[in-house]
Parts: C-alpha cells; sequence; structure tokens
C-alpha cells in the first residue's frame, strides 16, 4: 500500500512539475512574442504600408441582456479596421433580441451563408444602421455549439475569432492575431485570457483584487496557472487540448474541413481536438498560444455558478475521452496532445482522484494509527511546497509577461494562495470526482448567470 502511495504521488507531481519547468523563457520559441513596437505596426497601417488580415468575430449570445452592452462597448472601440462582428441571438428567451435591435439599429440584409455546415432554422440576418460592420443572425436555440456554426456560415472574413458575451478584448489583441497568422501553418490559436472582475480602467496591464471577493481571487491564481504556467508548456509540446471558449481563433477553411462544431457539452475542447485530428493528416500545420492577444472574461462570483461551471468542465474532458478514444489509442504516443490528454488530464487529473482518497480511507480504516499523523503532514507538507510555487511562478510569468499587481494587492494575494492551497484545491477535487461520475447521468449545459456589470462604465467596481 505504502508503494502504491508513493508511486501515485510521484505521477501526480511529475506532470506540474514538468510544465513548472517547461514555461520558462529558457524555452521560449522564437516567434510567441511579437517583438516589433505596437505605436509603429499602428502607423504602418495606418499609411498603407501593412495590411490588416480580414477577421470575423463570432459572439454567441443566449439570455445575455446583463452583458450584451458591455460586449457592444468594448467591440465598437476595437482600433482594427478589416473586421467584422457577427452576434447569434440562439434562441434567447429574455429580452437579448430586443437589446441587439436598440443598441445596434438593426436593418435586415440579404447575406447568405455558403451551405457546409447544419444549424437551427435561421430566421432573420440583420446588419446595424449605426455600425456597419455588426451584424445579427437570429436563430432558434440549438446550444452554443450550432450557433457557431451558423456564425462561421455567415461570416465573410478567413480568420474567424469566437468570444463569449462576457468576453472583451484589449485594444492591441486582434492586431496581434493579424501578426501570428502571417505564418500560413498556423491554423487555429489561443489568445490570453485574463478575469474581467480583476480588469482596472486605470492601467491596461494592471489587475486588481481591491474589490474581489476571496472566491474571484483564487480563480485570478487559476488564471494566471492555467495560462502562463500549463498552457504554454503544452502548447510549446504541441498538446494544448483546449483553446479557450472565451478567446478561440481559426482559419475558416479548418473549421468547415473539420466539419464545424459537434452538439457537446464541452465545444471548445472538441474543437481543438478536431484540429488536432486535422493537424495529423497534415504535418505543417499548427496551433499557437498568442500571449500578446488579450482577452478578458466574467468568471463566477458565487460557489453556485463556481460548481455549474467546473462540473460542466469536467464533463466535457469526459465526453472528449469517450470521444475522441479511437485517435487517442491510435496515436498515444505518437501524438503529444494524446499522450498528455490520457496519462496527464485522465490518469492523473481524474482516476487518481479516486485512487488516492480510495488509498487514504483504506488506510484509514485498516491502519488509523500511522494515516493519521504521517498521511497527513506528509501530504500537507507537498501540498504547500508545491502549491506554493506553483502559485508564486505564475505570478512572476504574469509579471514577465506585463501583467502586474499593486502594492497592496501583495497582502490579499498571500491569502488568496494560503486559501488555494489549504481549501480550493481540495473543493477543485470534488468537482473532477463528482463531474467525471455526473457525466453518466446528467449532460446538462447549465449556465452560469452574468453579473449584469457594466465594465465600461467609469468608477464602476469589479465585484462584490
Amino acid at each position: 500500500m505504502e508503494i502504491a502511495i508513493i508511486v501515485f504521488f510521484f505521477l501526480s507531481v511529475t506532470f506540474p512539475v514538468l510544465h513548472l519547468y517547461h514555461c520558462l523563457p529558457l524555452f521560449r520559441d522564437p516567434d510567441e512574442r511579437s517583438r516589433r513596437n505596437p505605436a509603429l505596426k499602428k502607423w504602418m497601417i495606418d499609411h498603407g504600408h501593412e495590411d490588416e488580415k480580414g477577421m470575423s468575430i463570432l459572439i454567441p449570445c443566449y439570455n445575455e441582456t446583463g452583458i450584451i452592452d458591455t460586449s457592444i462597448e468594448s467591440m465598437k472601440s476595437m482600433p482594427y479596421s478589416q473586421m467584422e462582428v457577427v452576434y447569434i441571438n440562439d434562441g434567447s428567451t429574455d429580452d437579448t433580441m430586443v437589446y441587439l435591435n436598440e443598441r445596434l439599429k438593426l436593418n435586415s440584409c440579404s447575406i447568405e451563408p455558403i451551405g457546409k455546415l447544419s444549424y437551427e432554422k435561421v430566421k432573420g440576418v440583420y446588419q446595424s444602421e449605426l455600425y456597419p460592420d455588426f451584424y445579427v443572425v437570429d436563430k432558434e436555440n440549438g446550444g452554443k455549439a450550432d450557433a457557431l456554426n451558423a456564425g462561421i456560415e455567415y461570416a465573410s472574413h478567413d480568420i474567424i475569432i469566437t468570444l463569449d458575451a462576457d468576453t472583451i478584448l484589449a485594444d492591441e489583441a486582434l492586431s496581434a492575431v493579424n501578426d501570428a497568422f502571417e505564418d500560413k501553418n498556423v491554423v487555429a490559436a489561443g489568445g490570453m485570457v485574463h478575469v474581467l472582475q480583476a480588469k482596472t480602467n486605470e492601467e491596461s496591464n494592471r489587475l486588481s483584487l481591491k474589490h474581489t471577493n476571496m472566491l474571484l481571487r483564487v480563480q485570478v491564481l487559476d488564471f494566471l496557472k492555467a495560462f502562463y504556467i500549463s498552457k504554454l508548456s503544452l502548447v510549446r509540446f504541441r498538446a494544448l487540448a483546449v483553446i479557450s471558449g472565451a478567446f478561440g481563433i481559426f482559419r475558416k477553411q479548418a473549421l468547415l474541413d473539420v466539419e464545424g462544431y459537434r452538439k457537446t457539452i464541452g465545444e471548445d475542447i472538441d474543437i481543438t481536438l478536431r484540429i488536432h485530428r486535422l493537424i495529423a493528416k497534415h504535418k505543417n500545420l499548427r496551433i499557437k498560444f498568442i500571449s500578446d492577444a488579450v482577452g478578458y472574461t466574467e468568471l463566477p462570483e458565487t460557489w453556485r455558478d463556481l460548481t455549474k461551471q467546473r462540473l460542466r468542465w469536467q464533463k466535457a474532458y469526459i465526453d472528449c475521452i469517450i470521444h475522441f478514444s479511437s485517435f487517442f489509442g491510435k496515436t498515444l504516443f505518437t501524438k503529444t496532445v494524446s499522450f498528455f490528454y490520457i496519462f496527464e488530464a485522465f490518469l492523473i487529473g481524474t482516476l487518481a482522484s479516486y485512487i488516492m482518497t480510495g488509498i487514504v480511507i483504506y488506510n484509514m480504516i485498516y491502519d488509523p494509527q500511522n494515516t493519521y499523523v504521517d498521511y497527513l503532514f506528509f501530504y500537507l507538507f507537498w501540498i504547500f511546497l508545491f502549491g506554493f510555487m506553483y502559485d508564486v511562478v505564475a505570478i512572476r510569468q504574469g509579471k514577465r509577461y506585463g501583467f502586474t499587481f499593486s502594492i497592496k494587492d501583495h497582502f490579499r494575494l498571500f491569502f488568496a494562495i494560503l486559501f488555494d492551497i489549504f481549501i480550493y484545491r481540495f473543493v477543485t477535487m470534488y468537482f473532477v470526482m463528482y463531474g467525471s461520475i455526473s457525466y453518466f447521468f446528467n449532460k446538462k449545459w447549465n449556465k452560469v448567470s452574468r453579473t449584469g456589470r457594466n465594465y465600461h462604465q467609469e468608477g464602476s467596481k469589479p465585484a462584490a
């Protein structure tokens, strides 16, 4: 039994330590970050010395009245000329369509779909009178994947950007995407995503925890770890399994080649793995991580909404394990994405939770004199050591990429790290264990509530 514990312990720390090491600048790919001066680049574009690639931004909307104003304000202020914004009203039952009409002054237009993807019936296509590059596709409800398929059909540009309705982009995000897609072999990419409630109006590269509760603070740490450590390392291994649905970038032809999105509980994981299957047939193609393309997305502020979100994420992982089992089996030792998905995300990230919990319970029953003291202190020591190290490195990585916290936030960060290590990581283990089982009984999407906060209002507080 002790040997089993030691084996699973070392397996559990191998991948985190690998990512912790591999995310360091020593392993940075030459083309990871744009080396060009943003001001010089903008001047060149303004004076006709460089072309902007056309981009279609797709924003699915289902009952988004509470956040749609923030989205519209963000999109209309983007400093990029060759873009169109397509809102897809996916059968909303609230006033989303009415509100889109009021804010955009919609008129019917005659854009025709290309007819290659399937989706629910479109009731009408509209163009904004105020902003000619803004369109609305009004369709019957079919889910997020269905809405994105409709958006792809009506998009007129070759680069597709998918955003959640609660995602806003930094000013230089689209220029960074433009740079990255100069490489014809890049067929998909993920942008950098930060927590919208931690965004400040004063400085674009400053994150603030001042008006956030503890739940949001640990999620800020979560996203720093996810994007600046795990995703960065996985992209360098060419093993990124999830392009965030909050900010994804694709070539339109690649989306058509993989037959669009599948109706599933985790469309972002699914489309990423579909792209990987495409890449497996065309060795020159690749997925990129664009650290300079920054977006901000709203995260749950209550335990109830966080539970909905994380259970859905875990169900999505299990769904893709089943759906892509043949692909994983054939490429387990030839494609890094299959290796990391099976060994890290599934065996270590999911199955090990049950095994380790079973081992602890077994020892508590049959060998309690050793369990309560030895195993508890051994586990807590390593959890504290690796947890603290991971959080600190993530914060330092964020600073390296230009995102910092104020001195006053250091105190809040310290307590957030303690909460993350001793409480939050055990809660996330519950999400993994319960979500994996509940997938086989309940595949509901469970939409997270929007706050309805206007993030463009000067002086507005980010979160309670």
